[in-house]
Protein backbone atom coordinates (compact mmCIF):
# COMPACT_ATOMS: atom_id res chain seq x y z
CA UNK A 1 0.00 0.00 0.00
CA UNK A 2 1.27 3.68 -1.06
CA UNK A 3 1.90 5.89 1.32
CA UNK A 4 -0.40 8.20 -0.47
CA UNK A 5 -3.32 5.57 -0.09
CA UNK A 6 -2.19 4.79 3.59
CA UNK A 7 -2.93 8.64 3.89
CA UNK A 8 -5.54 9.11 2.28
CA UNK A 9 -7.78 6.30 4.38
CA UNK A 10 -6.23 7.97 7.55
CA UNK A 11 -8.00 11.07 7.11
CA UNK A 12 -10.96 9.08 6.16
CA UNK A 13 -11.29 7.60 9.09
CA UNK A 14 -10.55 10.87 11.37
CA UNK A 15 -13.64 11.43 13.70
CA UNK A 16 -15.58 14.34 12.54
CA UNK A 17 -18.75 16.24 14.08
CA UNK A 18 -22.31 16.06 13.65
CA UNK A 19 -22.32 18.67 11.80
CA UNK A 20 -20.05 17.70 9.32
CA UNK A 21 -21.62 14.19 9.01
CA UNK A 22 -24.80 15.92 8.24
CA UNK A 23 -23.06 18.38 5.41
CA UNK A 24 -21.15 15.67 4.03
CA UNK A 25 -24.36 13.68 3.09
CA UNK A 26 -25.31 12.49 -0.63
CA UNK A 27 -28.65 13.87 -1.85
CA UNK A 28 -30.44 10.44 -1.98
CA UNK A 29 -29.31 9.70 1.83
CA UNK A 30 -31.17 13.38 2.67
CA UNK A 31 -34.18 12.41 1.00
CA UNK A 32 -34.84 9.17 2.94
CA UNK A 33 -34.30 10.77 6.46
CA UNK A 34 -36.91 13.37 5.20
CA UNK A 35 -39.65 10.87 3.97
CA UNK A 36 -38.74 8.83 7.63
CA UNK A 37 -38.94 11.49 9.47
CA UNK A 38 -42.26 12.85 8.02
CA UNK A 39 -43.68 9.33 8.78
CA UNK A 40 -42.37 9.63 12.26
CA UNK A 41 -45.48 11.59 13.37
CA UNK A 42 -48.54 10.06 11.59
CA UNK A 43 -47.07 6.28 12.53
CA UNK A 44 -47.17 7.43 15.99
CA UNK A 45 -50.65 9.30 15.94
CA UNK A 46 -52.16 5.46 14.55
CA UNK A 47 -50.68 3.94 17.28
CA UNK A 48 -51.00 6.44 20.09
CA UNK A 49 -54.62 6.43 19.50
CA UNK A 50 -55.63 3.28 19.48
CA UNK A 51 -52.84 2.91 22.65
CA UNK A 52 -54.82 5.80 24.32
CA UNK A 53 -58.10 4.45 23.94
CA UNK A 54 -57.07 0.75 25.38
CA UNK A 55 -54.93 2.30 28.36
CA UNK A 56 -57.79 4.86 29.24
CA UNK A 57 -60.37 1.41 28.63
CA UNK A 58 -58.28 -0.36 30.86
CA UNK A 59 -57.85 2.35 33.91
CA UNK A 60 -61.75 2.35 34.00
CA UNK A 61 -62.30 -1.18 33.92
CA UNK A 62 -63.55 -1.51 30.44
CA UNK A 63 -62.29 -3.53 27.38
CA UNK A 64 -61.61 -0.44 24.88
CA UNK A 65 -61.43 -1.16 21.13
CA UNK A 66 -61.88 -4.72 20.46
CA UNK A 67 -63.59 -4.77 16.72
CA UNK A 68 -61.91 -3.90 14.03
CA UNK A 69 -58.74 -6.26 14.19
CA UNK A 70 -57.00 -8.75 16.43
CA UNK A 71 -58.16 -7.35 19.65
CA UNK A 72 -59.18 -4.10 18.25
CA UNK A 73 -55.40 -3.21 17.22
CA UNK A 74 -56.31 -2.20 13.90
CA UNK A 75 -58.97 1.03 14.99
CA UNK A 76 -57.24 3.76 14.36
CA UNK A 77 -56.26 2.32 10.83
CA UNK A 78 -59.61 1.91 10.23
CA UNK A 79 -60.45 5.71 11.27
CA UNK A 80 -57.31 7.28 9.11
CA UNK A 81 -59.62 5.04 6.40
CA UNK A 82 -62.80 6.43 6.62
CA UNK A 83 -62.05 10.12 7.34
CA UNK A 84 -61.05 11.20 4.20
CA UNK A 85 -64.29 9.62 2.38
CA UNK A 86 -66.28 11.41 5.16
CA UNK A 87 -68.82 14.55 3.63
CA UNK A 88 -67.14 17.56 4.21
CA UNK A 89 -69.41 20.21 5.98
CA UNK A 90 -68.49 23.65 5.27
CA UNK A 91 -70.43 26.68 6.84
CA UNK A 92 -71.98 29.41 4.63
CA UNK A 93 -70.36 32.20 6.72
CA UNK A 94 -66.92 30.59 6.98
CA UNK A 95 -63.70 32.34 4.93
CA UNK A 96 -62.88 29.60 2.96
CA UNK A 97 -59.61 30.18 2.04
CA UNK A 98 -58.13 30.40 5.32
CA UNK A 99 -60.90 27.66 6.21
CA UNK A 100 -58.53 25.52 4.48
CA UNK A 101 -55.35 26.48 4.84
CA UNK A 102 -55.94 26.55 9.10
CA UNK A 103 -55.66 22.93 9.34
CA UNK A 104 -52.50 22.80 7.32
CA UNK A 105 -50.56 25.28 9.56
CA UNK A 106 -51.32 23.62 12.34
CA UNK A 107 -50.35 20.17 11.40
CA UNK A 108 -46.97 21.17 9.06
CA UNK A 109 -44.44 23.06 11.61
CA UNK A 110 -45.69 19.92 14.10
CA UNK A 111 -44.45 17.60 11.28
CA UNK A 112 -41.23 19.61 10.80
CA UNK A 113 -40.20 19.82 14.43
CA UNK A 114 -38.52 16.29 14.72
CA UNK A 115 -35.69 17.61 11.74
CA UNK A 116 -33.51 18.82 14.48
CA UNK A 117 -33.84 15.80 17.05
CA UNK A 118 -30.82 13.68 16.88
CA UNK A 119 -32.24 9.98 17.27
CA UNK A 120 -28.98 8.32 17.83
CA UNK A 121 -25.42 8.00 17.43
CA UNK A 122 -23.10 8.03 14.31
CA UNK A 123 -24.35 5.23 11.82
CA UNK A 124 -23.73 3.68 9.06
CA UNK A 125 -26.76 3.61 6.15
CA UNK A 126 -25.56 1.65 2.88
CA UNK A 127 -21.87 1.95 3.27
CA UNK A 128 -22.74 6.27 4.51
CA UNK A 129 -21.29 7.32 7.47
CA UNK A 130 -24.14 9.73 9.32
CA UNK A 131 -26.05 10.87 12.14
CA UNK A 132 -29.21 9.72 13.00
CA UNK A 133 -30.41 13.26 12.49
CA UNK A 134 -31.94 15.14 9.63
CA UNK A 135 -30.34 18.61 10.71
CA UNK A 136 -27.99 20.22 13.24
CA UNK A 137 -27.82 24.22 13.47
CA UNK A 138 -26.44 26.20 16.38
CA UNK A 139 -29.74 27.34 17.07
CA UNK A 140 -31.58 23.89 16.69
CA UNK A 141 -33.69 24.87 19.91
CA UNK A 142 -35.16 27.58 19.07
CA UNK A 143 -35.97 26.18 15.65
CA UNK A 144 -38.05 23.37 17.61
CA UNK A 145 -39.88 26.23 19.95
CA UNK A 146 -40.73 28.06 16.62
CA UNK A 147 -42.25 24.80 14.95
CA UNK A 148 -44.69 24.42 18.00
CA UNK A 149 -45.75 28.28 18.64
CA UNK A 150 -46.64 28.56 14.74
CA UNK A 151 -49.35 26.18 15.21
CA UNK A 152 -51.09 27.65 17.69
CA UNK A 153 -51.86 29.84 14.29
CA UNK A 154 -53.71 27.40 12.63
CA UNK A 155 -55.84 27.08 16.08
CA UNK A 156 -56.91 30.69 15.87
CA UNK A 157 -57.36 30.68 12.33
CA UNK A 158 -59.43 27.57 12.73
CA UNK A 159 -61.96 29.94 15.69
CA UNK A 160 -61.83 33.09 13.46
CA UNK A 161 -62.43 31.61 9.84
CA UNK A 162 -65.52 28.89 11.22
CA UNK A 163 -68.04 32.05 11.40
CA UNK A 164 -69.35 31.16 14.56
CA UNK A 165 -68.97 31.96 18.09
CA UNK A 166 -67.94 29.27 19.95
CA UNK A 167 -65.33 28.16 17.92
CA UNK A 168 -63.68 31.88 18.23
CA UNK A 169 -63.74 31.78 21.82
CA UNK A 170 -61.81 28.15 21.63
CA UNK A 171 -59.22 29.61 19.35
CA UNK A 172 -58.48 32.88 21.76
CA UNK A 173 -58.28 30.28 24.87
CA UNK A 174 -56.23 28.43 22.83
CA UNK A 175 -53.74 31.46 21.97
CA UNK A 176 -53.92 32.43 26.07
CA UNK A 177 -53.11 29.03 27.14
CA UNK A 178 -49.82 28.39 24.26
CA UNK A 179 -48.56 31.86 24.80
CA UNK A 180 -48.81 31.28 28.89
CA UNK A 181 -47.36 27.97 29.05
CA UNK A 182 -44.13 28.81 25.94
CA UNK A 183 -43.09 31.17 28.46
CA UNK A 184 -42.39 29.05 31.52
CA UNK A 185 -41.17 26.29 28.51
CA UNK A 186 -38.86 28.81 27.31
CA UNK A 187 -37.28 29.30 31.51
CA UNK A 188 -37.04 26.01 31.52
CA UNK A 189 -34.91 25.27 28.91
CA UNK A 190 -32.41 28.53 29.48
CA UNK A 191 -31.66 26.05 32.53
CA UNK A 192 -30.53 23.20 30.20
CA UNK A 193 -28.99 25.91 27.78
CA UNK A 194 -26.75 27.58 30.74
CA UNK A 195 -25.31 24.12 31.89
CA UNK A 196 -24.91 23.03 28.12
CA UNK A 197 -23.47 26.24 27.11
CA UNK A 198 -24.97 25.71 23.82
CA UNK A 199 -28.11 25.98 21.67
CA UNK A 200 -27.89 22.61 19.27
CA UNK A 201 -29.58 19.75 20.03
CA UNK A 202 -26.66 17.43 19.28
CA UNK A 203 -24.37 19.11 21.60
CA UNK A 204 -27.08 18.71 24.98
CA UNK A 205 -26.80 15.37 24.23
CA UNK A 206 -23.42 14.60 24.35
CA UNK A 207 -23.17 17.39 27.47
CA UNK A 208 -25.02 14.73 29.79
CA UNK A 209 -22.43 12.08 29.43
CA UNK A 210 -21.63 12.96 32.93
CA UNK A 211 -25.00 13.18 34.18
CA UNK A 212 -28.45 13.80 32.62
CA UNK A 213 -30.13 17.27 33.50
CA UNK A 214 -33.17 16.14 34.52
CA UNK A 215 -31.91 15.30 38.39
CA UNK A 216 -29.17 18.16 37.69
CA UNK A 217 -32.15 20.79 37.21
CA UNK A 218 -34.53 18.88 38.43
CA UNK A 219 -37.17 22.28 38.97
CA UNK A 220 -36.65 22.55 35.10
CA UNK A 221 -38.07 19.51 34.49
CA UNK A 222 -40.74 19.94 36.76
CA UNK A 223 -41.63 22.81 34.73
CA UNK A 224 -40.93 21.51 31.21
CA UNK A 225 -42.96 18.68 32.07
CA UNK A 226 -45.83 20.72 33.15
CA UNK A 227 -45.31 23.33 30.43
CA UNK A 228 -45.91 20.66 27.74
CA UNK A 229 -49.15 19.12 28.96
CA UNK A 230 -50.68 22.64 29.09
CA UNK A 231 -49.09 23.75 25.44
CA UNK A 232 -50.55 20.57 23.54
CA UNK A 233 -54.49 21.52 25.10
CA UNK A 234 -54.18 17.96 27.08
CA UNK A 235 -56.20 17.26 29.82
CA UNK A 236 -56.01 18.40 32.54
CA UNK A 237 -55.25 21.29 30.60
CA UNK A 238 -58.06 20.13 27.44
CA UNK A 239 -59.91 23.87 28.36
CA UNK A 240 -59.82 25.27 24.67
CA UNK A 241 -61.58 22.00 22.95
CA UNK A 242 -63.21 20.54 25.92
CA UNK A 243 -65.04 22.97 28.21
CA UNK A 244 -68.89 22.92 28.20
CA UNK A 245 -69.95 25.97 26.95
CA UNK A 246 -67.19 25.74 24.11
CA UNK A 247 -69.51 22.93 22.25
CA UNK A 248 -66.48 21.41 20.90
CA UNK A 249 -63.69 23.82 20.93
CA UNK A 250 -62.16 25.36 17.93
CA UNK A 251 -62.73 22.28 15.45
CA UNK A 252 -66.55 22.73 16.07
CA UNK A 253 -67.29 23.62 12.59
CA UNK A 254 -64.72 20.98 10.78
CA UNK A 255 -65.01 17.57 9.48
CA UNK A 256 -63.39 15.09 6.93
CA UNK A 257 -59.94 15.08 6.65
CA UNK A 258 -59.70 18.51 8.19
CA UNK A 259 -60.75 17.33 11.36
CA UNK A 260 -58.46 14.36 11.49
CA UNK A 261 -55.38 17.34 10.69
CA UNK A 262 -56.04 18.65 13.60
CA UNK A 263 -56.07 15.15 15.19
CA UNK A 264 -52.71 14.78 13.37
CA UNK A 265 -51.51 17.86 14.75
CA UNK A 266 -52.09 17.56 18.55
CA UNK A 267 -50.71 13.71 18.70
CA UNK A 268 -47.82 14.84 16.69
CA UNK A 269 -47.09 17.90 19.18
CA UNK A 270 -46.70 15.18 21.73
CA UNK A 271 -44.61 13.38 20.28
CA UNK A 272 -42.23 16.62 19.59
CA UNK A 273 -42.25 17.37 23.03
CA UNK A 274 -41.79 14.58 24.57
CA UNK A 275 -38.96 13.59 21.87
CA UNK A 276 -37.57 17.19 23.18
CA UNK A 277 -38.46 16.41 26.81
CA UNK A 278 -35.89 13.59 26.03
CA UNK A 279 -33.01 15.58 24.36
CA UNK A 280 -32.84 18.16 27.05
CA UNK A 281 -33.46 16.18 29.73
CA UNK A 282 -32.99 12.41 30.14
CA UNK A 283 -29.69 12.05 27.85
CA UNK A 284 -31.44 11.90 24.27
CA UNK A 285 -30.11 8.52 22.80
CA UNK A 286 -27.63 7.53 25.73
CA UNK A 287 -28.28 4.37 27.89
CA UNK A 288 -28.11 5.23 31.95
CA UNK A 289 -25.31 4.31 33.98
CA UNK A 290 -22.82 3.43 30.72
CA UNK A 291 -20.34 5.42 28.85
CA UNK A 292 -20.22 6.58 25.49
CA UNK A 293 -17.71 3.73 24.51
CA UNK A 294 -19.87 0.87 25.64
CA UNK A 295 -21.49 -1.19 23.13
CA UNK A 296 -25.00 -0.39 24.22
CA UNK A 297 -24.56 3.74 23.28
CA UNK A 298 -23.02 2.39 19.98
CA UNK A 299 -24.63 1.06 16.64
CA UNK A 300 -28.64 1.13 16.51
CA UNK A 301 -29.44 0.72 19.94
CA UNK A 302 -29.76 3.94 21.07
CA UNK A 303 -32.49 4.37 18.63
CA UNK A 304 -34.66 1.71 21.34
CA UNK A 305 -33.34 3.63 24.02
CA UNK A 306 -34.57 7.09 22.52
CA UNK A 307 -38.08 5.79 21.86
CA UNK A 308 -38.09 3.79 25.16
CA UNK A 309 -37.42 7.42 26.87
CA UNK A 310 -40.37 9.10 24.61
CA UNK A 311 -42.92 6.40 24.80
CA UNK A 312 -42.30 6.48 29.07
CA UNK A 313 -43.51 10.48 28.62
CA UNK A 314 -46.22 9.82 25.80
CA UNK A 315 -47.48 7.58 28.79
CA UNK A 316 -47.69 10.21 31.00
CA UNK A 317 -49.90 12.62 28.90
CA UNK A 318 -52.58 9.16 28.66
CA UNK A 319 -51.99 8.51 32.87
CA UNK A 320 -52.77 12.38 33.22
CA UNK A 321 -56.35 11.80 31.21
CA UNK A 322 -57.52 9.49 32.62
CA UNK A 323 -56.75 10.18 36.03
CA UNK A 324 -56.99 14.19 37.05
CA UNK A 325 -60.05 16.19 36.88
CA UNK A 326 -59.97 19.32 34.51
CA UNK A 327 -58.87 22.54 35.75
CA UNK A 328 -60.93 25.76 35.84
CA UNK A 329 -60.09 28.40 33.10
CA UNK A 330 -58.65 30.97 36.25
CA UNK A 331 -56.96 27.94 38.14
CA UNK A 332 -54.70 27.10 35.18
CA UNK A 333 -53.64 30.29 34.02
CA UNK A 334 -52.99 31.44 38.00
CA UNK A 335 -50.55 28.32 37.44
CA UNK A 336 -49.12 29.28 34.53
CA UNK A 337 -48.64 33.16 35.59
CA UNK A 338 -48.16 33.01 39.10
CA UNK A 339 -46.41 29.95 39.84
CA UNK A 340 -44.48 28.60 36.96
CA UNK A 341 -43.00 31.75 35.65
CA UNK A 342 -41.85 33.02 39.05
CA UNK A 343 -40.42 30.22 39.83
CA UNK A 344 -38.80 29.74 36.81
CA UNK A 345 -37.24 33.25 36.90
CA UNK A 346 -35.73 32.62 40.60
CA UNK A 347 -34.25 29.05 38.99
CA UNK A 348 -32.25 30.68 36.26
CA UNK A 349 -31.14 33.37 38.98
CA UNK A 350 -29.82 30.01 40.85
CA UNK A 351 -28.19 29.00 37.88
CA UNK A 352 -26.56 31.34 36.96
CA UNK A 353 -24.97 32.25 40.37
CA UNK A 354 -23.87 28.50 40.78
CA UNK A 355 -21.95 28.48 36.99
CA UNK A 356 -20.73 31.96 38.27
CA UNK A 357 -19.12 30.59 41.22
CA UNK A 358 -18.21 27.75 39.29
CA UNK A 359 -16.27 29.18 36.59
CA UNK A 360 -13.93 31.29 39.14
CA UNK A 361 -12.36 27.84 40.34
CA UNK A 362 -12.41 28.72 43.50
CA UNK A 363 -15.49 27.14 45.11
CA UNK A 364 -16.35 23.09 44.22
CA UNK A 365 -19.56 21.37 43.88
CA UNK A 366 -19.79 20.10 47.50
CA UNK A 367 -18.51 23.71 48.93
CA UNK A 368 -22.28 24.80 46.46
CA UNK A 369 -24.79 21.80 47.70
CA UNK A 370 -23.27 22.42 51.50
CA UNK A 371 -24.53 25.81 51.13
CA UNK A 372 -27.16 25.56 49.01
CA UNK A 373 -28.68 23.32 51.80
CA UNK A 374 -28.16 25.71 54.43
CA UNK A 375 -29.93 28.59 52.21
CA UNK A 376 -32.83 26.16 52.29
CA UNK A 377 -33.07 24.63 55.44
CA UNK A 378 -33.13 28.19 57.03
CA UNK A 379 -35.43 29.24 54.14
CA UNK A 380 -37.66 26.62 56.19
CA UNK A 381 -37.40 27.18 59.37
CA UNK A 382 -37.83 30.96 59.37
CA UNK A 383 -41.38 29.63 56.85
CA UNK A 384 -42.18 27.72 60.19
CA UNK A 385 -41.24 30.26 62.42
CA UNK A 386 -43.40 33.01 61.28
CA UNK A 387 -46.89 33.47 62.92
CA UNK A 388 -49.46 33.14 61.17
CA UNK A 389 -51.60 36.00 59.68
CA UNK A 390 -54.92 36.84 62.39
CA UNK A 391 -57.60 37.51 60.37
CA UNK A 392 -60.13 39.94 62.03
CA UNK A 393 -63.87 39.03 63.14
CA UNK A 394 -65.77 40.92 61.41
CA UNK A 395 -69.83 40.30 60.58
CA UNK A 396 -69.66 40.77 56.74
CA UNK A 397 -70.25 38.32 54.30
CA UNK A 398 -67.34 37.75 52.58
CA UNK A 399 -67.64 38.77 48.53
CA UNK A 400 -65.73 35.85 46.53
CA UNK A 401 -65.88 38.58 43.89
CA UNK A 402 -69.43 36.92 42.46
CA UNK A 403 -72.29 39.37 40.75
CA UNK A 404 -74.88 37.37 42.39
CA UNK A 405 -76.81 38.70 45.53
CA UNK A 406 -75.70 37.15 48.70
CA UNK A 407 -78.63 36.39 51.53
CA UNK A 408 -77.96 38.89 54.87
CA UNK A 409 -76.46 37.21 58.50
CA UNK A 410 -80.19 37.94 59.86
CA UNK A 411 -81.92 36.11 57.50
CA UNK A 412 -84.72 33.93 58.88
CA UNK A 413 -86.40 31.26 57.14
CA UNK A 414 -90.26 31.37 57.95
CA UNK A 415 -91.93 27.86 58.71
CA UNK A 416 -95.05 28.55 56.04
CA UNK A 417 -94.15 29.97 52.66
CA UNK A 418 -97.11 32.46 51.17
CA UNK A 419 -98.04 29.46 48.99
CA UNK A 420 -98.54 27.41 51.33
CA UNK A 421 -100.60 29.92 53.22
CA UNK A 422 -103.16 30.64 50.49
CA UNK A 423 -103.31 26.96 49.65
CA UNK A 424 -104.38 26.31 53.37
CA UNK A 425 -106.42 28.79 53.25
CA UNK A 426 -108.20 27.65 50.21
CA UNK A 427 -108.30 24.04 51.74
CA UNK A 428 -110.30 25.85 55.16
CA UNK A 429 -112.71 27.99 52.90
CA UNK A 430 -115.01 25.18 52.09
CA UNK A 431 -115.07 23.47 55.11
CA UNK A 432 -116.40 26.85 56.80
CA UNK A 433 -119.38 27.38 54.26
CA UNK A 434 -120.23 23.98 55.05
CA UNK A 435 -120.44 24.69 58.44
CA UNK A 436 -121.63 27.99 58.15
CA UNK A 437 -124.48 26.52 55.54
CA UNK A 438 -125.53 23.51 58.60
CA UNK A 439 -125.39 26.32 60.99
CA UNK A 440 -128.30 28.44 59.08
CA UNK A 441 -130.18 25.34 57.87
CA UNK A 442 -130.12 24.81 61.90
CA UNK A 443 -131.54 28.11 62.99
CA UNK A 444 -134.32 27.53 59.68
CA UNK A 445 -135.10 24.54 61.42
CA UNK A 446 -135.35 26.02 65.38
CA UNK A 447 -138.38 28.81 65.02
CA UNK A 448 -140.46 26.26 62.81
CA UNK A 449 -140.36 24.14 65.60
CA UNK A 450 -140.89 26.87 67.88
CA UNK A 451 -143.94 28.61 66.26
CA UNK A 452 -146.02 24.92 66.21
CA UNK A 453 -145.27 24.93 69.69
CA UNK A 454 -146.12 27.85 70.16
CA UNK A 455 -149.33 27.02 68.38
CA UNK A 456 -149.95 23.90 70.21
CA UNK A 457 -150.00 25.68 73.22
CA UNK A 458 -152.43 28.34 71.99
CA UNK A 459 -154.67 25.53 71.14
CA UNK A 460 -154.66 23.86 73.94
CA UNK A 461 -155.45 27.16 75.95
Amino acid sequence: MSPATSMVLAQAQEPMTRAELLADDPLWLILLKAVVILLIGPIMTVFLIVIERKVLGRMQNRPGPNRVGPNGWFQSLADAIKLPFKEQVIPDTADRKVYFLAPVIAVVPALIGLAAIPFGPEVTIFGERTVLQLIELPVSVLLILAGASVGVYGIVLAGWASGSPYPLLGGLRSAAQVISYEIAMGLAIVGVVLYAQSLSTGEIVDAQADGWYFYLLLPSFVIYLISMVGETNRAPFDLPEAESELVGGFHTEYSSMKFAMFFLAEYTNMVIVSAFATTLFLGGWMFPFVGLDSPLNQGWWPVLWFFGKMALLLFGFIWLRGTLPRFRYDQFMKLGWKVLIPVGLVWILVISAIRALRTDGNVSTSQILIVGGIVIAVLVLLTLLLPEKQEPESDAVPVTGSDYPLPPLDLTVPTTTPRQKALKKARSAPKAVAERSEGEQAERAEPASVTSGKENSDGDV
